[in-house]
């Protein structure tokens, strides 16, 4: 193991003293409250009937009378979702686990999961992002009984991961472990996916051909397999310690799954039990465990949602985590992982090539990893950069994991990286601040400077693609799609038209207050502006024909005119009256009202 990267030490130590006061007050907060023994305890006899009122004999039992721990299980379940329709039968597991361990679990409450893939470009994706801070509300809701001395958070996809972990936090002083249910098989390859849509959006596909190619994509249960918020969720658990070693892409449903999920409802129970093993999760999640998010983050060309996410998170836990942090903690980390849509990889092949504990050897060898820190597999990171598996007998096991990438189209070593940095960058200039995702933009697209065409809606792109309008070099500036406008959502649905259009040859990229997501692709596209267009930002003042300069090779993104002449602009308005009702948008104007700035994670807690 090799000594901290002076730049990962100077950037932790900044947010460390940055936090500080914030931080003091959460530990406080949370380490105040007795944990002497069985949370229960602490509830009158009618308090306590009801909580058991349900449970079979011996569960009762040890309810009412022991002291030993009793887990909640949170759990996202649906089988409308792919990824989630595995948990249906882990309750039922988990309880028997606990029971043939000598403590207890119960579902605590359900939190909702909505599918992105589902909703994009649909009325109900506005619903997306806040449906976070709804899913940390729901979690706290069910914690909330005080009847549990531990917690197991059962969730994969885009907004549901970051929500358990904001509302697992806001009861810090619980242990607690997130259990995966990992990706489904591989269907087609993403490539020839991409091409199908691409045909679509050209008008040289039907609707039919393109319905067959994404259900051979989408195609049984299980997580997504191409690397977006979904996925990116799960290598943010395992390298902050919230994972056992290599769970996160264990397919669903064989033996070596149930083994590690067996294996975390036994730790969890143990760290929860009164005694000298407690491990709140407020404690594993530091300021150390929050740069650990990032740098996995920059060396797998991770989801830009966690520009927004993993600022929340930390936000939870009293640190202070700022896009700076993650700009120049993305100058000296190595992008080691190329997974699509940043390669032709799914997660699958990722995991099949070593997967996590590669990438988590490679980083702690080159000093780009904080090995120090609590998890809850029981050692620091050292102890994730193995592999498990079944022995034999059938019993749970970890090897050192190999020194040598099993497929270097994949995943490659800290001496071979795909590119020196990390492909996530912040922007700033006279529009404010951004973020860019540049891991597999193509160099000679870095710097983009070309007239602007405006629109205030994703699908007016694509009508202006349709009328013929957009064959020639231009930035499509979309606005009007920050948080407070109607809640961000993500503008998937013009990645076909974008990408189709450079490959004619034209000079394109994308700037918006809105998002992109881990799907974020070849096009340049600077994202999550801020201050938003609702919040007459510059954003607003932006005019077709306009010259933009997109520059995210330094870091820059202007309209180019004199500052005298942007600031006696007035930024334009929109009705966005047709946006906050129907489909339940009405009912998320308070969070619509409170929502903060993208910089700032763009939730209301």
């Amino acid at each position: 193991m090799s000594t901290l990267h002076p730049v990962i030490a100077e950037v932790t130590e900044r947010l460390r003293e940055r936090s500080r006061e914030t931080r003091s007050a959460y530990l406080r907060r949370i380490d105040a409250i007795d944990r002497n023994g069985p949370q229960r305890e602490h509830l009158s006899c009618g308090n306590l009937a009801h909580g058991f009122a349900a449970c079979g004999a011996d569960d009762k039992d040890a309810l009412r009378n022991g002291r030993r721990a009793n887990l909640a299980i949170v759990t996202s379940y649906n089988d409308m979702l792919s990824a989630h329709q595995p948990y249906e039968r882990y309750p039922t597991l988990i309880r028997q686990i606990a029971r043939d361990a000598g403590f207890t679990a119960q579902v605590a409450g359900g939190v909702p999961a909505m599918c992105d893939g589902v909703t994009q470009g649909q009325p109900g994706m506005q619903l997306s992002l806040f449906s976070r801070d709804l899913v940390a509300m729901a979690t706290a809701i069910a914690l909330s009984h005080d009847m549990f001395d531990g917690a197991l958070y059962l969730g994969i996809c885009d907004k549901i991961v970051p929500g358990l972990l904001i509302g697992a936090l806001s009861f810090g002083h619980l242990p607690g472990a997130f259990v995966p249910s990992g990706p489904m098989p591989s269907g087609i390859p993403n490539e020839q996916k991409s091409k199908v849509r691409q045909a679509w959006a050209d008008g040289k596909a039907t609707r039919e051909e393109l319905l067959e190619v994404e259900a051979a994509s989408y195609h049984t249960a299980g997580t997504c397999t191409f690397y977006g918020t979904a996925n990116s969720n799960q290598m943010l658990m395992e390298i902050m310690g919230l994972h056992l070693p290599g769970a996160s892409f264990e397919p669903p449903d064989t033996p070596l799954r149930d083994a590690l999920t067996a294996d975390v409802v036994r730790r969890i129970g143990a760290f929860s039990a009164p005694g000298e093993n407690l491990l709140p999760v407020g404690h594993i999640i530091d300021e150390r465990a929050i740069i650990n998010g990032v740098i996995g983050l920059h060396a797998t060309g991770g989801s830009t949602n966690h520009l927004l996410h993993l600022v929340a998170i930390a936000h939870a836990a009293g640190i202070q985590l700022r896009w700076d942090d993650f700009d120049a903690l993305s100058r000296v980390i190595p992008l080691l992982a190329r997974v699509y849509p940043n390669g032709y990889a799914d997660v699958n092949q990722f995991h099949q090539a070593g997967g996590m504990a590669f990438l988590i050897d490679q980083l702690l060898g080159a000093g780009l990893l904080h090995a120090d820190v609590s998890t809850i597999f029981g050692t620091g990171m050292e102890g994730y950069a193995q592999l498990p598996e079944l022995d034999d007998r059938g019993v749970l096991r970890w090897n050192a994991v190999p020194k040598q990438s099993g497929n270097r189209g994949v995943l490659r070593g800290a001496d071979e990286p795909f590119r020196a940095d990390g492909g996530l960058r912040m922007l700033t200039g006279n529009l404010g601040r951004a973020v860019i995702k540049v891991s597999s933009v193509p160099d000679d697209r870095l710097l983009i400077e070309a007239p602007a065409i405006v629109f205030h809606d994703q699908n007016e792109v694509a009508d202006a693609f349709k009328r013929g309008e957009l064959n020639r070099d231009f930035i499509a500036v979309v606005r009007f799609q920050g948080p407070q406008a109607n809640g961000m959502p993500e503008l998937h649905k013009l990645t076909p038209t974008l990408a189709l259009l450079q490959d004619r040859g034209h000079r394109i990229a994308l700037l918006t207050d809105g998002r992109m997501s881990g799907a974020s692709g070849r096009v340049p596209a600077a994202i999550h502006v801020t201050p938003e267009a609702v919040a007459s930002g510059p954003i607003a003042k932006i005019r077709n024909g306009d010259m933009i300069r997109l520059d995210a090779a330094n870091g820059r993104l202007d309209v180019l005119m004199e500052e005298s002449e942007l600031a006696a602009r007035l930024p334009v308005t929109a009705d966005l009256s047709a946006e906050h009702h129907g489909m339940g948008r009405e009912l998320f104007g308070l969070f619509r009202q409170a929502a903060t700035t993208a910089d700032l994670g763009a939730g209301v807690l």
